[in-house]
């Protein structure tokens, strides 16, 4: 028996340009497109040929003309510096106009590129929305990212300028930004002609003079710039992802179809309403802030969150439960590992019983796979829907998810349920063809992609197509490994390198996971596949305990050794963990399998650029030497 999604999912497949035709109406155009879909020139889709808009009128503008004016459009919230403030939709179209004239007196216009390496504050997206207001092309880099790779990406995007700020705070540490930044200006065989610079009160960035403005002084004596008409096609946004040759890969997301999709999927996947508030736990160096802490609330005419904090120790693990409380926060939208962290330091929900949540609707994961227990856990302690869904930097927002505004299915605990319209999902082999359903294999997405998606790479359309279209052709291919059940779910279990090949068994590291993590005392696990002469791999596991476990660390792994041998087979052969304080991760929270991988098979390796605390990885290489791996790791 069909449902509205369904039928709605089904048409968007086959009428692609009638259902998103219906959905781009929603957006305000100068001109509407000729063409909603334009495949003339294969696998180069292009979404709204002819449209023409500017993303920050839809963003920011519209609402005050639409007299909303005095509502909140960004609630900043800072523990670690204990301030914040919230700002109107019309104080926001104020000081983005006045940042976008600042950006014009420089000398940037409509195309030109500009850096933002910010931390999380309300100038942050004031900066995207600047830059986007004047049609140029922003590219956010994570703040604190080192100068080799700020400057890797200066050279790439060639910026006509760059906004920083002089420090970020993480936790009770200050780091100092301008030092970084002009470092990275040195190396870089590029220059930037100007950089604006906020100063914030914990630290003073020194000026240079000629190059460097100061943000405040600027804005002030700044004429407000106009919204500048741009091309549906044309570039919003430049977001760098790593690349398997360490050149990083620019994601370019354009004006149009970012649009369209971003406001479609607030109602429909979020169920959230214009004047909500809406709060995606990320940062805007990452495609979550891009998507649904500036541009899709907003877009949408929600209140969204800019939070400077951490799910736990800013101050403790009931900061999100605050945050919910006294903001009146309807939905949340984090990483699992964010759930682990708070599980692992209170583990029964004690700090959540503080807290006044009757207002909070639905809580939405996404980042990595989420284990069946964690959701389990969030489900019992907040008594509304904990909803995985699966995207990628690529795709912008979510391929796979649960329709909560149009139809809620069943939670099949393990999987981000089903494909969203215009995400026509397969599971293909190796050979390209399609397997059969509950068949582990790579999982692709037939083109055309759905708007907002990424059109091509910046400056690299060849890599475009080698990366992503070659080896599955006539598909993008996801770097995912998983499987659709009868139902059509789909169940992602590991990227493609993390199947290994144990015996000739193909195994997901993602299965092995999800049973490790339903022990009592693990808060938070990973499995790897590590070099083994005779079996050609085998799996490691390791574990991170809630707060307080008091069992020896031998009685734990002989238990979910147990676990994976009840629950996958003899044919996993899972035989080693390790219990350590904590797993590498990088700074969105996804665990950094690969690096771990290497360090165990004492492959050399370079430290990620997006690493949370390097210091983390010797204490691995000691903990795997203890199981007889890591043999050359420093």
């Amino acid at each position: 028996m069909t449902n509205i999604f369904d039928e709605m999912f089904a048409r968007s497949i086959k009428d692609p340009e009638g259902f998103w035709g219906e959905a781009a109406q929603a957006i305000d155009w100068i001109k509407p497109c000729d063409q909603v879909l334009d495949a003339s020139k294969p696998p180069y889709y292009r979404w709204f040929r002819g449209g023409v808009l500017n993303t920050c009128y839809n963003a920011v503008d519209r609402h005050v003309a639409a007299g909303r004016g005095d509502q909140a459009a960004i609630i900043y919230d800072s523990p670690v510096t204990k301030s914040g403030r919230t700002i109107t939709y019309r104080e926001l179209q104020d000081e983005v106009s006045r940042v976008a004239g600042v950006l014009r007196s420089v000398g940037v216009e409509k195309g030109d590129r500009v850096i933002v390496y910010m931390p999380m504050i309300p100038e942050a997206p004031i900066a995207m929305l600047a830059c986007a207001r004047l049609g140029a092309v922003h590219s956010v880099v994570f703040g604190g990212f080192a100068p080799a790779e700020l400057a890797t990406r200066i050279n790439d995007a060639k910026p006509k300028a760059i906004i920083s700020a002089s420090c970020g705070v993480e936790g009770s540490k200050v780091l100092p930004y301008k030092p970084m930044l002009d470092a990275a200006i040195d190396q870089a065989t590029h220059k930037p002609a100007a950089c604006l610079i906020y100063q914030r009160p914990q630290v003073a960035a020194e000026l240079k003079p000629g190059r460097d403005h100061d943000w405040v002084s600027s804005a002030a004596a700044a004429t407000p710039a106009e919204c500048v008409p741009c091309a549906a096609t044309d570039p919003l946004y430049i977001l760098y992802t790593s690349g398997t040759t360490g050149q990083p890969k620019g994601i370019v997301r354009d004006h149009g179809g970012h649009a369209v999709a971003l406001y479609w999927t607030m109602k429909h996947i979020y169920n959230v309403e214009p004047g909500e508030v809406y709060w995606a736990a990320s940062d805007v160096g990452w495609v979550v802030g891009h998507s649904y802490i500036v541009y899709g609330p907003l877009l949408y005419g929600c209140t969204t969150v800019v939070y400077e904090g951490k799910p736990v120790g800013t101050p403790d693990a009931g900061a999100f439960w605050r945050m919910i409380s006294q903001h009146k926060i309807t939905t949340l939208f984090t990483a699992p590992t964010a759930f682990r962290a708070i599980k692992r330091d209170d583990p029964e929900g004690e700090f959540i019983k503080k807290y006044d949540l009757t207002g909070f609707r639905a809580l939405f994961l996404a980042g990595e796979r989420s284990d069946p227990d964690t959701i389990q856990w969030a489900e019992n302690r907040l008594h509304v829907p904990v909803l995985d869904h699966w995207w990628q930097t690529e795709t912008g927002w979510a391929i796979s998810g649960n329709p909560l505004g149009v139809h809620l299915f069943p939670v099949k605990y393990g999987s981000a349920t089903k494909p969203m319209p215009g995400w026509d999902v397969r599971i293909h082999n190796p050979e390209n063809e399609e397997v059969k359903r509950g068949d582990i294999g790579a999982i692709v997405v037939k083109l055309p992609l759905p708007p907002g998606s990424l059109p091509t790479l910046w400056n690299a359309d060849d890599r475009y197509v080698k990366s992503y279209l070659t080896e599955y052709p006539g598909c993008y291919q996801t770097g995912d490994a998983g499987f659709m059940d009868d139902d059509g779910y789909v169940n992602i279990m590991a990227r493609t390198d993390d199947i290994i090949n144990v015996a000739g068994h193909r195994l997901s590291t993602g299965g092995m996971e999800e049973v490790l993590a339903s022990h009592q005392d693990v808060a938070e696990c990973a499995v790897i596949g590590v070099a083994d002469q005779l079996k050609g791999q085998v799996p490691l596991g390791f574990l991170v305990l809630k707060a307080g476990v008091k069992r020896s660390h031998d009685d734990i792994v002989k238990d979910v050794v147990g676990l994976v041998r009840e629950k996958i087979g003899a044919v996993a052969d899972f035989k080693r963990a390790v219990v350590i304080d904590r797993l590498p991760k990088t700074r969105s929270g996804k665990i950094l399998r690969g690096t771990m991988q290497k360090i165990a098979d004492s492959v050399e390796f370079k430290v990620p650029a997006t690493i949370d605390d390097p210091a983390i990885l010797p204490e691995i290489a000691s903990a795997l030497k203890t199981l007889g791996y890591a043999k050359s790791s420093s």
